[in-house]
């Protein structure tokens, strides 16, 4: 399911251009390795925790995908797994 969320918000990011351009300058990538990296989970993460940068992100994208804003959290941590669990 975070994986499916991940890809979903990729989808989501590319449609919004200032969102995507960011994104792209923020990780390095470019489109055609972002395509061909979308299925792995390092790629999963980064998309996540992009969006997780800004509230107003967060909020459009789960209204586009008709899901609650904290599922995009939770799938971020779910895709952290053991490594992004933080006790304070």
């Amino acid at each position: 399911m975070a994986q499916i969320l991940a890809i979903r918000a990729l989808g989501w990011m590319a449609g919004e251009e200032a969102v995507w351009l960011a994104f792209l300058g923020a990780s390095g990538a470019d489109a055609a390795q972002v395509r061909a990296e979308a299925a792995q989970p390092a790629m999963q993460r980064a998309v996540l925790a992009h969006l997780l940068r800004e509230d107003d992100w967060v909020r459009s994208c789960a209204e586009a995908l008709a899901v609650r804003p904290e599922e995009l959290a939770l799938a971020a941590a779910v895709l952290d797994g053991a490594a992004g669990r933080n006790w304070t």
